[in-house]
Parts: C-alpha cells; structure tokens; sequence
C-alpha cells in the first residue's frame, strides 16, 4: 500500500499528519506512525485491501440516508443536519423535553442539508421521522458563568463578576483523625474557612476513582474511572460514627490505631500503608453497615446508580480478586469471558461475589457522600460557586471506564503531548481517549454521563488538557511520544453538550488551555463562555510580564498550576534545583545558564509588581520570596479576570510544587502534605494577609 493512500484514509479519518509544534516549526507525521494509529482506531490499512475496507467503514459512520443519533444545536438558532434525500418532503415531530411539540415538514429538496426552525429553550429534544430518531441537543449560547451564579446566589441578574477562590490538592489536606490522607470531612472544613476570608470558591484535584486492588496508582490523573469518586476519601468516622470507626479499627489489631496515628503525622503521603489501612478500615464499617439491615438511602444511591455503578462494583470486585490470586489487573489480559462486561462470566462472578460488588457501591455512596456535603458546606457558607472539581484528560487504559466503556473508549492508543518549551521529549500518559467516531456514532452517550458525573457535586468544573475538545496527540502504546499525531474532534457538539450540561447543573467551566494551542481556539473557548486559565508566569509579551489591565476577561487568573514552581519555589529556583538533579533542563541549557536567565527573569517579575503597585522598594533576594508570594496574590486580584485562583502552595508561600512533570519516582508527585491541619490553616498572620489582599479587589458581598 502507498503512502498517498495512508495519508488519504488518516485524512478521511480526522488525523493530521502536518502540524506546527510550540516553536512556530512545521512538522510531518511519518507513514508508519500514521499507520500504527489507523489501526489502533480500528482502520487498518497494511493492505490495499485493507484500506478499502477502512475507507468504506469511515464512509458509513458518516451515511447521510438516516438521521444521526444525536444533532447538537443553540437555543434561538436554526439546527442543520445533512442532507437526506429520503426525508425530502416527510413530516416531522420535535419532542420537546419539558413536553411539548413542534410540527413541521422537511422541503422537497433537501440537497443543501435539512435546517430545523429554531428551538427556544434548550433541554435534549426528540425528532421524530417515520420510522427514525434522533436526540436533538440545543444549548445555551454561552456556559453557565461566575456572573450567573452570583445572580443565582444574591437572586437578582448577572452582574460583572471579580470573585476569588482558592486551589487546594484534596489529599494534602491535614486534620486530626484523617490517617495520612486528605479527605472530604477535611475539605468541608476548609471550604468554610476559605468562606469565612472570602473566597467564593474551592478548586480541588482530581477525585476521579482510583484501583482499590492496586494502592501504589496514586496519581489522581491516572484514574480508574472518570465516572465516579476516589473512595480513599472518604472520612471512616463520617460513615457510622466515631465510635463505630474506633471499634473497627481496633478490630484490624493492636497496633493499628497507632498505625493510624502514625500516619498522620508523615509530611509525605505514604500512600500504599494509608490506603491499605484506609480500605481495611472501611471494609469493617461496611460489614457493621450490613450487619444492621443497611439503609433505604443506599438502595436508592444503587437504584440511581444503574449500569454503571453495576459495572464499576464489577469491575473493581474482579480487579480485587484477580489481584488476590496473583493474576493480572489488567481487564486486557482477563480470559475473554471477563473482559466483556455484558458476559454470563461476568453475572455469574457478580453473583458468587455479591458481598465484594456491595462493598465497593458502599465506597460510591460514602465518596457521593461525602464530596455533596462539602459542596452543601461550601453554598451554606455563602459561596456562589463552591467547589470547582476537575475533569482528567482520560482514563487509565487498564480501568473500570476503559472496561465497561470499550465502545467508545480507543484501545491501543495514549493520550499524550507532542515536546514543547516545558516538555522538550514529549509526553505519553498512559490515558484512554473516546473515538470521535464512536462518539457520534453512540450519541455522545458516555460523554454526557461523564460531564454530568462531574458536575454532579460542584459549582464548577475545570476540563483538564481542554485542547482535547479540538484535537488530541495520541501516542501508539509503547511508542515515543514524538510517534504520535494529532486526531480531530468535533469541537462544536461538545462545547455545546458542556454548556447545557453545565446549566442544567448550574456550574461554571473553565478549560486548562495551556500548551501548544490552535490559532483561534481562544476565541471559540470564549464564546461558549468556557473559561480559560491565565498563568502569571506565562502573561509575557517578549521580556515584559504583562500589567493586569492586559489581562484578558474570558479567562481565569491564576499565580500558579500543580505541574508549575510555587511562586516561592520559582523565586528560591527550587525547580531548577530539582530538574538539574534529574537532568529534565532543556536540551542545550546549563544549569549556569537556567540560573542566569532566573536571575533576569526575577527583576523582570519585579518590575512588574512594582509598575503595578503590588510591591514595594527594592527587589528582595532568592530568599525573600515571602514579599513576592504577597505580591503575586495582589497582582492576580488586580486583573478583569472574573474569577482569581490562589493555589493554598502560594496563599501558604511554600516552595515546592506538588508534581514535577516527566517524573514517576524520583520527585514526590501527588505526595506533599501541607503543613498545619485545616482548622487553622488560613488564620496564621502571613496568609490571612494575602487572603484579604485578595478580598480587597474582589469578593462576593451577597450573602
């Protein structure tokens, strides 16, 4: 088979084999690497047979004689769907969602594509023809947006919003009685004393679910499953009581409240003892749940939960057992009756295993639990946003979504980035993407669930990566990530599907659109009223960090990122400290030379403070970053962004990050605790002042 023919099928099948990486260079994506990925989205093409086949398969997702399973579309504007010429002239019926209907008729011809009138309220709407149907899902123009929840909240219409909140990195929460993990109980507490300095929301890190068989995969952007919540935090005394959890605990042996104990008091989370123990522990107040008749509440959290609360139970039941008996965890290698979640091996492990499938609904309904009441505490304080939780770029390829999603999910292929100024080799993150086409061959249908599980307990959602709602670099498994190519997304369906998803839960949206980011993909960001991130560091035009004025208003401000230094850090050079350690400077660059151009960039930084009024006098040396965390935090507050983000690293001015991109082991990701429990860790001197710097030029007065 030619290469004109690879590039002809990667065409038709939305991969782009040319491209422009972060330094303005144009790239080409090999014929092999093409390939290799064709065939992993299930379009071989090492034949010419093969390529016919794929060709003729692409043509068919996209038939245009029948109606499509879902059309999105926007309230007040007209709905377009392809032409089908064997509608031409057929009656139609609209279904309104809040129940009612609208008649029409398509036109004697249809060649130009067929135009429904426009719907005026938005909702998941049925066209009915024949003997066909198709969801209609007309959005709002525009996300839900900090404006309107602070109408919701103070009841009267939007107004132009400048509210802050913080950023916090749920498991380094610290209280008494958490056993060495950050959990929901602790982030109730925290949400009501970021309220009670002004905040008016709380971003948090992943709390997607884990591998309870498997405690060592701890990154909470590796997921298990994006569908539902890390059971790791729930707080064991919130289940049956205090007492109930002293009881258990001293069932699991002698030493094991000291153990407990212990735990808590480790400045890095020692995840694989913790969350053993954790697990242990609530699996005796699962036992003690259950020996008492269990509750009317939690056979209505199953009820709700469905199929897939059935199949993630499953999934990690199978998963605990296999692992159990040495076997591999990973679904892909299960004897083929366990790795299609619909088989009679399936229902019947289910069957011998339903004590281990109900322990793990129990986890769900604690996790659910336990992130509602946070939220519940949060609006109560008088937050107008609350929580903002956020949406990993994907799941594990070897999860419980991969496993009971495998229509949808592609298999073979990780999301990655191609190399950039950060990451000049390039990532590959070991994640699973859904296939466009499955997508829109489904309807959006595991997309849609997923975006309500996120919203489902917040005010608010960041999406991870969001230059994924456009194009993803997919890396072929085992690959470098430099093999890897860009696949086309149907950018308009999803934003629309975000904006009515995030309406329907009244939730604001903000996308992480750092990195190599398409020519107007901004603007269309902003359009669909889907927030960007601005970082400080990043606001440079050349040499000059831009003034807060330059700010833009379509997107969040921010000091920092999770996969960034602290301002603390990046003033006291702890990030060069740690990449010349681990040899991850960028090729060509000394430490000497990363040193220098530190040094420069610090009075750049500086003069910007000071052009700006956020600091004051002369520039303070590498170890007088307290001023600059001061300054930082006013800066942030000084721009039109609507709503500013202090991560609780800068409100705190401590120097080191919580992840260190291009590293598993060697830095400890995902493992840093803070350094005071919760109950008072925004009251000490230093970060109160920050926080009401940050209340001075932005705060929600309507409670």
């Amino acid at each position: 088979m030619n290469d004109a023919d690879v590039l002809n099928l990667a065409q038709a099948a939305g991969l782009s084999h040319e491209w422009t990486n972060a330094f303005g260079q144009p790239m080409r994506v090999e014929p092999d690497a093409l390939r290799a990925i064709l065939d992993a989205l299930g379009f071989p093409c090492a034949s010419d047979e093969q390529c016919r086949d794929s060709a003729a398969r692409l043509a068919a997702l996209h038939d245009a004689d029948r109606l499509p399973a879902l059309a999105t579309g926007t309230v007040g504007e007209p709905v377009r769907l392809a032409a089908m010429s064997h509608l031409a002239g057929m009656p139609y019926r609209i279904e309104l969602e809040d129940g009612g209907h609208v008649d029409g008729r398509f036109p004697d011809d249809v060649a130009a594509g067929i135009v429904l009138p426009p719907i005026d309220r938005h909702g998941y709407h049925r066209l009915l023809v024949a003997n066909e149907a198709a969801t209609l899902a007309v959005a709002p123009p525009r996300c839900f947006g900090v404006g309107d929840a602070i109408a919701a909240r103070a009841g009267g219409q939007p107004s132009d919003p400048l509210l802050w909140g913080l950023g916090v990195q749920l498991y380094s929460i610290r209280r008494a009685g958490d056993g060495g993990i950050g959990d929901f109980s602790g982030l109730s507490a925290l949400v009501r004393s970021a309220a009670a300095h002004g905040a008016s929301a709380v971003a948090i890190s992943p709390v997607h679910a884990m591998f309870s068989a498997d405690v060592r995969r701890f990154s909470p952007y590796g997921p298990s499953s994006r569908l539902f919540l890390n059971a790791l935090h729930v707080d064991p005394a919130a289940v049956l009581g205090g007492d109930a959890m002293a009881a258990a605990l001293a069932e699991l042996g002698a030493d094991a409240a000291a153990r407990y104990a212990a735990l808590e008091q480790d400045e890095l989370i020692d995840w694989p003892a913790a969350a053993s123990l954790r697990l242990a522990l609530l699996r005796r107040l699962y036992e003690r749940f259950v020996a008492v008749g269990g509750r009317a509440d939690f056979e209505q959290f199953r009820r709700d939960g469905g199929g897939a609360l059935r199949d993630h139970a499953r999934f990690e039941a199978l998963h605990t057992w296999r692992a159990g008996h040495g076997e591999s965890g990973d679904w892909r290698t299960w004897p083929a009756g366990l790795r299609n979640p619909r088989s009679a091996d399936v229902e019947a492990f289910a069957r011998q295993h339903a004590a281990e499938v109900g322990f793990h609904e129990f986890l769900q309904w604690q996790a659910a639990r336990g992130l509602s009441g946070a939220q519940k505490a949060a609006r109560d304080a008088g937050m107008p946003v609350g929580l903002i939780t956020d949406l990993a770029v994907g799941a594990d390829n070897d999860g419980s979504q991969a496993w009971s999603r495998q229509a949808e999910i592609i298999n073979g292929l990780s999301v990655g980035a191609p190399p950039d100024v950060l990451n000049t080799r390039g990532q590959s993150w070991g994640l699973g993407a859904f296939s466009p086409h499955a997508m829109q061959a489904q309807g959006f249908g595991a997309y849609i669930e997923m975006l309500r599980a996120t919203f489902a307990h917040a005010g608010g959602a960041r999406i991870d990566h969001v230059l994924g709602l456009t194009r993803l670099w997919l890396v072929p498994n085992g690959a470098s990530p430099q093999l890897g190519a860009y696949l086309r997304y149907p950018l308009q369906d999803l934003l629309r599907l975000i904006a009515l998803e995030s309406w329907r839960h009244r939730a604001i949206v903000i996308g992480e659109d750092l990195g190599t980011v398409p020519e107007g993909f901004d603007a269309q960001l902003a359009q669909a009223g889907l927030l960007g991130i601005r970082v400080l560091m990043f606001q440079r035009h050349g040499s000059r960090f831009l003034s807060p004025g330059e700010w833009p208003r379509h997107a969040i401000a921010t000091t920092t990122t999770h996969d960034l230094p602290t301002i603390a850090g990046w003033w006291r050079e702890r990030d060069i400290d740690w990449r010349a350690r681990l040899d991850l400077l960028a090729p060509g660059q000394s430490e000497g030379d990363a040193r220098h151009d530190r040094a420069r960039e610090r009075g750049e930084l500086w003069q910007a403070l000071t052009d700006s009024g956020c600091a004051h006098g002369p520039m303070p040396g590498p170890d007088g970053s307290a001023s600059v965390a001061d300054a930082a935090a006013s800066f942030i507050a000084a721009t039109p962004a609507p709503l500013a983000v202090l991560p609780v690293e800068d409100a705190l001015g401590l120097p080191e990050s919580p992840n260190l991109p291009g590293t598993v082991d060697t830095h400890p990701n995902w493992r840093r605790r803070l350094p005071q429990p919760v109950e008072r860790l925004l009251d000490e001197a230093a970060v109160a002042n920050r926080l009401a710097a940050m209340n001075r030029t932005r705060s929600f007065k309507g409670i």
